[in-house]
Order: C-alpha cells, then sequence, then structure tokens
C-alpha cells in the first residue's frame, strides 16, 4: 500500500534542530500516534511536537542542529496508509480523493481532483479540467453529493 502524507516540513526553529511542520492532517493526535515517519527516502524519529501558530514545532532524534533542521525545509513526512485508522461513513483520506475522475450529477466527465485545500472553512477541491484550467468546489453536498470511485459534482459549481 502508498505511503500517506501527514506534514511537511516548513523550515527550522530555533538553533537546535527543531523543525516548524504544515499539517495536512487533523491535529497533533494525528502525528503523535505515530513515532515513525518516511520522510525524503529516509526515515525520522519523532521524539517530541507541540502546537505552533501555523501547524507545529517538532523534534526528530536524527537532526540535531538548525543546518540539519534547515536541510529538510520543504521535505514530506509519510507513514504506511496500513497504519491509519479506520474512518467513519462520509470521511475520507485525502490520499483517496486527489486523483479521482470527477463527473457530474449526470455522469458527464468534466476532469480530475489535483488537490484539497483547507482555508479554516473546511475543505475544498481543487479540480482540473482537460484543458489545464481549474475550479475550486466545496468537498460537502450539495456541491459534491457523492463520493466513490468517482468524485461528482454538481454542475452549478463547476462554473
Amino acid at each position: 500500500m502508498a505511503d500517506v502524507t501527514l506534514a511537511a516540513v516548513a523550515g527550522a526553529h530555533g538553533i537546535t534542530g527543531e523543525v516548524r511542520l504544515k499539517l495536512f492532517a487533523q491535529g497533533l493526535e494525528s502525528l503523535t500516534v505515530h513515532k515513525v515517519f518516511t520522510a525524503g527516502g529516509r526515515t525520522l524519529t519523532l521524539k517530541s511536537i507541540r502546537p505552533d501558530k501555523i501547524g507545529a514545532v517538532a523534534r526528530f532524534a536524527e537532526i540535531g542542529d538548525r543546518t540539519q533542521a534547515e536541510n529538510l525545509r520543504g521535505t514530506l513526512l509519510s507513514v504506511p496508509r496500513e497504519t491509519l485508522p479506520p474512518l467513519a461513513e462520509g470521511e475520507y483520506y485525502h490520499a483517496d480523493i486527489i486523483g479521482l475522475s470527477v463527473v457530474t450529477t449526470s455522469g458527464e466527465p468534466v476532469g480530475t481532483v489535483t488537490a484539497i485545500e483547507n482555508f479554516n472553512a473546511g475543505d475544498i477541491l481543487e479540480i482540473t479540467f482537460p484543458d489545464g484550467k481549474t475550479v475550486m468546489v466545496p468537498f460537502r453536498a450539495p456541491a459534491v453529493p457523492e463520493v466513490g470511485e468517482v468524485v461528482v459534482v454538481d454542475l452549478e459549481w463547476l462554473a
């Protein structure tokens, strides 16, 4: 099974090797249940993590100074998909949605989900049309009435 990315290193924090994280998961709890992360072809062991105004600040056993922390900037932190908890009905991991085909409620193909953003008002799907143009649609009914093998979007939200 594929790995699922839970965070990205935004940069160094201080001089002792801590890093700032941009979280892609819901809260610190989603990271603290994992002790080991795949990070750019290497393994990082989480020693500590605390909230920060933009996400979190973490310390990894393998990172001992600011230079090593700065070298991690942009690195994605991932875990194996099978280590994630099961979801309730109507919940999805972003990794399961990104890449799905998008169709209208009448079944007409329109594009692909290429990203999911959250600007503190709920998840928003970024849908890319075959011509390369994109549209953002709120990831909630009535805009997205169904998710399965494909993502169904009401046509009026695609304008």
